[in-house]
């Protein structure tokens, strides 16, 4: 029987305002509720209380035909949270019905929201599907990334069946939407889709305003440098093709270089955007 799963998250912190100034600064707290398989295990504060790291945990390990998980996010005005996940999120072989992921995120204005989950892992026979959705209010921003493998690359494992059905959106800022399957070769292997590869990797800054000149060039100077570093940079590139928006993209054979390189961009690229050390979540080292 499939899995159907709602995950309802609102972020709230009390009006700056009405802080005493010998306080410390009012903490980013969460407010949750699940129903089915999806889970919130505890918020973290490893670089204090403004801002609320939390990892989204899914018990099942992973989604099979049918399967339907929503997760929405709700940042009320000056909250600052980071989201990840303790491991791959994984689609296993279909007998016919799609399995699908669907995040909806609504950013106000002066919030700011981290979503970078681990790497999505497409096997061979499924028929996934992955829809999210940022909605940001004049003043929010954000880092989003987003990776994912078809088949199972350090295996060895080829994706020869199924589909891949994609689609990010960020209304009036940037739409990527598509659907990879398997036996489409020229897709998969022609130069203007996967080249060959089957890993492909984005990371993006966005705004709900606009970005400064100053603050857009810095932001693609950094990832450069970073990219120039980096054993794909022949695959890699970033560029600021909307006023509110910086966008990388990266292809690879493995998830563990692609995934390392998207990590050192948003490290290069959150004390620039924001004045803050990059705080590695530490599930991603475990």
């Amino acid at each position: 029987m499939p899995w159907h799963g709602h995950l309802d998250l609102r972020y709230e912190r009390p009006a700056a305002a009405a802080a005493a100034a010998d306080q410390p600064p009012a903490a980013t707290t969460l407010h949750h509720r699940h129903d089915g398989p999806l889970r919130i295990l505890k918020s973290l504060y490893p670089e204090g209380p403004a801002v609320c790291h939390n990892v989204i945990v899914h018990p099942p390990g992973g989604l099979v035909g049918g399967d339907q998980l929503d997760i929405r996010l709700d940042l009320a005005p000056g909250t600052h949270a980071l989201l990840t996940t303790p491991g791959a999120t994984r689609y296993y072989r279909s007998l016919g019905d799609e399995a699908e992921q669907r995040v909806q995120a609504r950013v106000a204005s002066g919030a700011r929201l981290e979503w970078l989950p681990l790497e999505t892992l497409v096997h061979s026979g499924a028929l996934a599907s992955s829809r999210l959705q940022f909605e940001l209010a004049d003043g929010a921003e954000m880092f989003g990334a987003d990776v994912v493998a078809l088949g199972l690359p350090a295996a060895g494992e080829a994706f020869e069946r199924g589909h891949w059905r994609h689609e990010i959106r960020l209304p009036g800022r940037w739409l990527d939407r598509g659907r990879t399957a398997a036996e489409d070769l020229a897709l998969l292997d022609g130069p203007t889709g996967w080249a060959g590869h089957r890993v492909l990797g984005s990371l993006f800054f966005a705004t709900g305003g606009s970005l400064t000149t100053a603050r857009s060039d810095a932001l693609l100077e950094a990832a450069r440098a970073v990219i120039e570093a980096h054993p794909l940079a022949a695959r890699a590139g970033v560029s600021a093709s909307h006023e509110g928006l910086v966008l990388l993209r990266v292809l690879g054979d493995r998830v563990e270089p692609v995934f390392g390189l998207i990590a050192a961009v948003w490290q290069a690229w959150r004390p620039l955007a924001w004045g803050l050390p990059a705080i590695t979540p530490r599930v991603w080292r475990t």
